[in-house]
């Protein structure tokens, strides 16, 4: 006869293990004899192995009671239903991981590859983070909404980057974000902003404007708010190009001449 340490040694558990599966119903518990221990004999020692290996191999305690009293057939048609559940169990769970190597990837969480490969040569080119995060933000919107003509997009704002006056502008637009509106150089960075458009010949020379056709009017106005909320001089700043002949930003157009 064992002790219930033995008898845990034996199965291989712990003797909190054999405790829990008393406590369960999983496993009699056999009356103490005359020195007040508990003594367990080999039927308990096969049935704690049993009992062990079900555990083990996924199937919850809840379950383990009926599969021990199961006949051949039963427990065949059982097994079969907990390996079901072990496979979507198994899935779900690869299913978080992807997400979770998504949430370590950082731009990749939300934006296609090409888009991550336009904030990462930002990054190269030494735009300053505050820029970059802006972009991705605003990138991050389009894409939710637009992910078909993310392709386009990103190859417009990769030419962009090989611009040279397109990219000091970039560095001008950050160290213009904190400007007082009435500072002068804001109708100088208008008269810049301007002269890109017109060279262009699209209005698609700045930041996330153009691609008119595609982009809805209400994400348009989203990512407008951002900016007129984020950028001190925004508003003064859209006012004269509006007196220069442009409306919007990221739905940049020119002002149609009276006829």
């Amino acid at each position: 006869m064992l002790t219930i340490s033995q008898l845990a040694s034996y199965a291989g558990v712990t003797v909190r293990a054999v405790r829990h599966y008393h406590a369960r119903g999983l496993l009699p518990e056999p009356e103490r004899d005359h020195s007040g221990y508990r003594r367990y004999d080999a039927h308990a020692v096969v049935e704690l192995v049993r009992i062990r290996t079900l555990a083990e191999a996924g199937v919850p305690l809840a379950r383990v009671r009926e599969l021990l009293a199961a006949g051949e057939q039963e427990f065949g048609a059982a097994v079969t239903d907990i390996d079901r559940r072990l496979r979507a169990e198994i899935r779900q769970l690869q299913r978080h991981r992807e997400r979770i190597a998504r949430l370590a990837a950082g731009d990749s969480l939300a934006l296609p590859p090409e888009a991550v490969a336009y904030l990462d040569r930002m990054r190269a080119l030494g735009l300053p983070d505050r820029m970059v995060e802006g972009e991705r933000d605003a990138w991050i919107l389009i894409a939710a909404q637009l992910p078909e003509h993310m392709p386009f997009y990103m190859k417009a704002k990769q030419q962009q980057l090989d611009d040279p006056a397109t990219l000091q502008l970039y560095r001008d637009l950050v160290h213009a974000a904190d400007w007082e509106p009435d500072d002068p150089r804001v109708a100088a960075m208008s008269d810049q902003l301007v002269a890109l458009f017109e060279a262009d010949g699209e209005g698609e020379g700045a930041g996330a404007e153009g691609y008119q056709e595609a982009m809805p009017d209400e994400l348009a106005q989203l990512l407008d708010a951002v900016f007129l909320a984020s950028v001190r001089i925004a508003p003064r700043l859209l006012e004269l190009l509006e007196e220069r002949g442009w409306r919007g930003w990221t739905k940049l157009e020119r002002i149609p001449t009276p006829t």
